[in-house]
């Protein structure tokens, strides 16, 4: 039986960041052929918004809720997303994999910028009859906000909460959580409090490595193990094998042996 597994494939992997929705088309097909290619695995794929959706959800000040001058930032933002979304799909599609896109703005609510709903039945029942969802970090009305930004990363930590999933990676643009240049292999709760991150100097409405890391705790708290690795890791990852990048684990067990 195929081991389902969620990868994520962050925003600054399948966009330039510094640009306005500049999708490397190259790279997704790329990754969508890494995918159709192995057969022991089986993904549900979430993909972060990059180009398409930060600079847009920032310039409408969604980050910080909905109010009567930009409401038309909903349309705005989500139209930008899903244009990345339909690429990463049609990729997929192209290389021999059955996936359809799902969309956050449809299925979520939000409180105060937390996911409190999401209906995950439709991606089980996908799962079940062998079709790939892919969804995206994404606008959300929020209960409280009126609107919020959902990122991929707690699509992540809500989805392995509430579907049994094997294995858990985040494609993404550096070698896993740096500091000082250097990789850190392990980290957990109480090892995350010391870290000092270098935060990426596009715009990014959603917190960055610091986000996600603090979304990935959250699954360790659990019992959920993520990994974090360079986007050229990622056969790596999907083979089972050492990606050389940072695992994200309820107890550092490796630091005390």
């Amino acid at each position: 039986m195929a081991e389902l597994i969620i990868l994520k494939l962050g925003g600054s992997v399948i966009t330039d960041k510094s640009g306005r929705c500049s999708v490397d088309i190259e790279r997704i097909s790329a990754l969508a052929e890494e995918i159709s290619a192995r057969k022991d695995i089986f993904p549900i794929i979430v993909h972060g918004a990059g180009s398409c959706g930060h600079p847009e959800a920032k310039e409408h000040h969604l980050d910080k809720g909905l109010d009567q001058t930009n409401k038309a930032g909903i349309f705005i933002t989500h139209h930008a997303v899903r244009q990345l979304n339909d690429a990463v799909v049609n990729a997929l599609r192209a290389s021999g994999v059955e996936a359809v896109g799902l969309h956050p703005l449809d299925a979520c609510t939000a409180k105060n910028g937390r996911l409190i709903s999401f209906e995950c039945g439709p991606i089980e029942l996908l799962v079940k009859n062998g079709i790939v969802p892919v969804l995206h970090g994404d606008v959300a009305m929020d209960e409280e906000r009126g609107a919020c930004i959902v990122s991929g990363d707690q699509l992540i930590s809500y989805l392995a909460g509430s579907i049994s999933v094997d294995r858990i990676g985040l494609a993404t643009d550096v070698p896993g959580v740096l500091e000082d240049g250097r990789v850190i292999s392990h980290i957990d709760a109480v090892s995350a409090r010391n870290l000092k991150i270098n935060e990426s100097g596009n715009t990014d409405v959603t917190g960055g490595m610091r986000g996600k890391i603090d979304e990935l705790l959250t699954l360790a708290e659990k019992g959920i193990e993520s990994n974090i690795f360079h986007v050229s890791r990622t056969g790596d990852f999907l083979d089972g094998r050492d990606h050389g990048g940072t695992v994200v684990t309820r107890e550092n067990v490796h630091e005390k042996i």
